[in-house]
């Protein structure tokens, strides 16, 4: 194998490696950045479609996360790639346990069902199992989605903001470094054509 360690992994360093990764917990973070500002759009379409992936990331739908972000990227004139890479960003097994439970509490307090609904429990493995889209509607779908749309704006509108003025001084610095270096090599060959 071309990659491969000297050295194996034992399983102690294996352990230790998951749980404080040598490089450090931010380095992923720092990767995702630069992949974002480093694409090739304007600072509305990678911020538009950053914002799409955060903002569907917030529905219930999780097969379907990355395909609806990409529709609503389209919509809104943004970049598909961003649009995935925000779903990605949002919506992992980390994330989701707390958006499912904020976007549920949202729907409950938005649909006025505090309190008011029958007492007993909902048997989720079974609904799942059966599929059946009108009995899981009710009880699960429908309080999620309508308690997604709150923290989906207003997450897509900070993420949106940041992003756009993120990824519009970026590209201005890296603008203003290759003109530098343009009229760095120009004066060279004019200084090489002169001697």
């Amino acid at each position: 194998m071309l990659f491969r360690r000297r050295k194996p992994q034992k399983l102690a360093e294996k352990l230790r490696e998951l749980v404080w990764p040598r490089k450090g917990f931010l380095r992923p973070l720092r990767y995702f950045q630069k992949r974002i500002v480093r694409l090739t759009a304007s600072p509305h379409a990678i911020a538009a479609g950053f914002a799409a992936g955060i903002v569907v990331s917030w529905t219930p739908f999780i097969g379907v996360h990355i395909v609806m972000a990409i529709v609503v990227a389209y919509l809104v004139a943004g970049n598909l790639v961003a649009a995935a890479l925000g779903c990605l960003a949002a919506g992992n097994p980390v994330t989701y346990p707390f958006i499912w439970g904020i976007t549920w509490e949202i729907g409950h307090l938005i649909l006025g069902r505090d309190g008011h609904e029958p007492k007993g429990t909902i048997d989720l493995p079974a609904l799942f199992h059966k599929l059946d889209f009108s009995q899981l509607w009710g009880p699960v779908l429908k309080p999620m989605l309508v308690g997604a749309v709150p923290p989906g704006l207003v997450s897509g509108l900070v993420v949106y903001a940041i992003t756009y003025y993120g990824v519009k001084g970026f590209q201005q610095r890296r603008r203003a470094r290759l003109t530098e270096r343009a009229r760095h090599r120009l004066l060279l060959a004019d200084h090489a054509r002169s001697v």
